[in-house]
C-alpha cells in the first residue's frame, strides 16, 4: 500500500512538472475568428502571396476586406472590417497601419 501512495505521489508530482513548461491557450482575437468563420474556406494562404495580388499598402488590404465581405453579404461594421484587416496584416502582410 505504502509503495502504490508514493507511485502515485511520484506520477502527480512529475505529471505537474511535465506541465509547467506549457503555454497558457491564447485567445482568438475578433479578427481572427471573423476571417475562419467567413473567409478560409475559399481563402488560402497562397491568396495572400499570389503574384498579381491586389493588396499593397495598409489601405489596400482595409478596402479588399471590406470589398469581400459585401460580396459575400456578411454585413459586417466598420469595426469588424477593421478587426479582420488588423488580423491579416498581422499574419501575412505586415504594412504599417494608418488606423
Amino acid at each position: 500500500m505504502l509503495k502504490r501512495s508514493i507511485l502515485v505521489a511520484l506520477f502527480v508530482l512529475f505529471g505537474n512538472l511535465t506541465n509547467a513548461d506549457a503555454q497558457p491557450m491564447r485567445d482568438a482575437t475578433r479578427g481572427e475568428l471573423l476571417y475562419s468563420t467567413h473567409c478560409i474556406a475559399c481563402h488560402s494562404t497562397q491568396v495572400h502571396w499570389r503574384d498579381k495580388k491586389l493588396v499593397t499598402n495598409w489601405t489596400s488590404l482595409r478596402t479588399e476586406v471590406g470589398r469581400w465581405q459585401k460580396s459575400a453579404g456578411l454585413g459586417w461594421g466598420d469595426d469588424d472590417v477593421a478587426a479582420v484587416t488588423r488580423y491579416l496584416n498581422a499574419l501575412y502582410y505586415h504594412y504599417p497601419t494608418t488606423d
